[in-house]
């Protein structure tokens, strides 16, 4: 899970759905309300036949690590933080920390019976039962709206009360249901209804009694909320305390009507394929969520929605999102605010019920396990397949593009940001990510900030991507004011090419860049790659009636301190310690090279990059030629021919390749021959 700034600061897209997208009845037929409430129920999310499997579990050599952590947590520490170190008004970081806390000894109880998990448990419940609010937002100043911590507190305050429950008194599980049923349930109603009807919100905000230090216009959030990660959680908060309390509350009915609406009105959220607009790290986060609602309402009232979303196809959209690094295995193509693959337990999920060896290999094998439920769901008995190079090519819906060689850190992957906006997301269309031999070599910078008003805001705009700029200045962007919303900025896929051995696609991102420089007639971008280790960029820039010079950014990954960068002879040099670019610049104009940083504070890191700038002109044609290269390995030759179209003859690593590109086209036509 991201740290809790990065989570406030949302996007400006609106969801419209209307009513017809929603399906008012449930898989048998009836309304949710009609659920007999005599059925007789399994528990959230695991029975007692159950703990057998999931100690077996934490033995695997995939589990065992995570497993390792949770098991030897500092306890005293935690009581510590409990007893002397919560504050009762600070719900970004206290309520967050008490709430996993809660989480990890309540689950280790359940499984283990260790009594020093069941102390501390308690003493969690105790301390968060004390908070007048479970959330820092009001609607009309007055009542609690649930977007993370009313909602994450409610699900965990759930599931221990199930888990714990032979070990709680009568009064104590009395507390916790009722606390659900006014601090908990409520707010994610209140918050879920303004999504549906943001005509009668009475205006959210902040509450004043909270010691959060940020205040932004929350007055739109109503519609940007509805396009986010932020209308799940509530969505799950809401419809686990029903089931919770299915047969115990006068509005559980009315709550499980509603999650279940917003979840219907949500899952198109997810692409037809499974893929997610906010990115890989909040796809986990995302689909976590509305997995756990999927499950317990499954498992409690027998409501079917396992049809939700794509889910065999967006375990695929999170494998291939995903790019293993040296040193960070759970790396991952971080368009927008993207950090790592993120949870990957949903993986263990959908093997488990679809039985699909696909999703066995990610739950396996790509990223890291971080949360319990991986542990609950894995199932052994299905057999994980590697997968092989039907995937290694895709263009999601969403019109991402990623290409590479394999799944493990040496191989190669290459991914280009076209589409449109999203929440998260940064003014990167047509930048381009690339990683070979272990190490990013074309590099998006991790940590933008999430406030407009902090120095590293900067790392989101076109300027810190390996992108276009015109005049110094990216496409089209919003301020901030409203959070990390979406842009106006739209790019599209014109050309997708893949095969074995290549990949050629063009996008155009002409009208992100028509909205700051109204002078823009083209402006697109055709990736080659030439697997494993070559990549050409061809980007074209034509302007209608006014010259402007262009520059070309080439990002460092440098968050180790070992990423430099040498320019000399017209070629740039990318190093890293395993890894190295050679970049060669051919262009219709006269290019000079540079090397520089971004102005931000050392403290928050040093971000290089490399500058290429053309001379003032209307028409501007520019081929990248890049060759990776391991350490202590020399790079190969190229020449090339710009008569006609242009001709690049490439001999490296044993790949003996030549490359045409018909420059004067719009759409260029590229050829790749031997």
């Amino acid at each position: 899970m991201k740290a809790p700034s990065r989570r406030e600061f949302l996007n400006a897209a609106a969801l419209t759905l209307t009513g017809a997208l929603l399906r008012p009845l449930d898989a048998l037929g009836r309304l949710p309300n009609d659920i007999p409430a005599a059925r007789q129920r399994r528990r959230l999310l695991f029975d007692e036949s159950n703990v057998d499997r999931i100690l077996t579990t934490a033995k695997h050599p995939r589990f065992a690590p995570y497993w390792q952590s949770i098991i030897s947590a500092d306890l005293e520490a935690d009581r510590k933080f409990l007893r002397d170190d919560l504050r009762l008004n600070n719900h970004v970081a206290d309520l967050l920390k008490a709430r996993i806390i809660l989480e990890r000894t309540s689950f280790l109880y359940a499984v283990t019976r260790d009594e020093k998990q069941l102390d501390l448990a308690r003493l969690a419940i105790d301390r968060i039962l004390q908070y007048k609010k479970w959330d820092y937002f009001l609607e009309g100043g007055e009542q609690t709206i649930g977007l993370q911590r009313a909602p994450e507190t409610t699900i965990a305050m759930s599931f221990a009360r199930e888990w714990l429950d032979g070990a709680l008194s009568a009064e104590l599980k009395d507390e916790i249901e009722k606390q659900i049923g006014e601090k908990g349930a409520p707010p994610c109603y209140r918050t879920l209804y303004g999504m549906k009807y943001p005509d009668r919100v009475r205006g959210w905000g902040f509450d004043p009694e909270s010691d959060y230090k940020f205040r932004f216009d929350l007055s739109r959030w109503p519609l940007i909320l509805n396009s986010t990660n932020l209308k799940v959680i509530p969505i799950a908060g809401l419809g686990i305390a029903a089931c919770l309390l299915y047969d115990k509350h006068p509005e559980a009915k009315r709550w499980l009507n509603m999650a279940l609406q917003s979840a219907r009105a949500f899952a198109p959220m997810f692409g037809s394929d499974g893929s997610y607009d906010e990115g890989v790290s909040y796809w986990g986060y995302t689909a976590l969520h509305l997995t756990l609602l999927v499950e317990v309402l499954s498992r409690t009232l027998g409501d079917d929605e396992h049809a939700l979303i794509n889910y065999p196809g967006t375990i695929r959209y999170g494998l291939e999102m995903s790019m293993p690094t040296i040193g960070k295995r759970d790396d991952c193509v971080n368009f927008g605010d993207a950090s790592t693959v993120g949870d990957v337990s949903i993986a263990a999920w959908v093997a488990r019920r679809y039985r699909d060896p696909i999703a066995q290999f990610v739950a396996t094998s790509i990223g890291e396990v971080k949360t319990h439920y991986g542990l609950l769901w894995f199932d052994p008995s299905v057999e994980a397949a590697v997968p092989g190079s039907e995937l290694y090519d895709v263009r999601f819906v969403n019109d991402w593009v990623i290409s590479r060689t394999g799944w493990d850190e040496q191989s190669s992957v290459v991914a280009l940001r076209s589409g449109g906006p999203g929440n998260h997301e940064h003014a990167d269309r047509n930048s381009v990510i690339f990683k070979a031999y272990g190490e990013r070599l074309l590099h998006d910078p991790f940590k933008a900030a999430y406030s407009y008003t902090l120095p590293h805001w900067i790392l989101r705009l076109t300027g810190a991507h390996t992108a276009v700029l015109i005049d110094g200045k990216g496409h089209q962007y919003h301020d901030g004011h409203e959070g990390t919303n979406a842009s106006w900025a739209e790019a599209k896929v014109v050309q997708y090419r893949p095969s074995g051995g290549h990949l050629i696609v063009t996008s155009d991102a002409s009208e992100a860049y028509r909205l700051v420089h109204p002078d823009v007639d083209l402006v697109s971008r055709t990736v080659i790659f030439l697997k494993p280790d070559i990549l050409l960029l061809y980007d074209r820039v034509r302007l209608k009636s006014t010259s402007s010079k262009v520059q070309l950014r080439f990002q460092l990954y440098n968050e180790d301190g070992e990423g430099t960068s040498v320019i000399e002879d017209g070629t740039f040099v990318i190093k890293r310690p395993q890894a190295s670019l050679k970049g060669t610049i051919i262009s219709s104009d006269h290019v000079q090279l540079r090397s520089s940083i971004h102005a931000v504070p050392t403290e928050i890191g040093v971000y290089p990059f490399v500058e290429a700038e053309t001379s003032n002109a209307l028409d501007h044609r520019l081929l990248t030629v890049c060759t990776a290269q391991r350490t202590g390995k020399e790079h190969g030759s190229i020449s090339w021919s710009t008569k006609d179209a242009w001709v690049v003859n490439i001999k490296h690593n044993g790949q003996a390749k030549s490359v045409r590109v018909s420059v004067d086209e719009d759409l260029p036509t590229v050829a790749v021959s031997i």
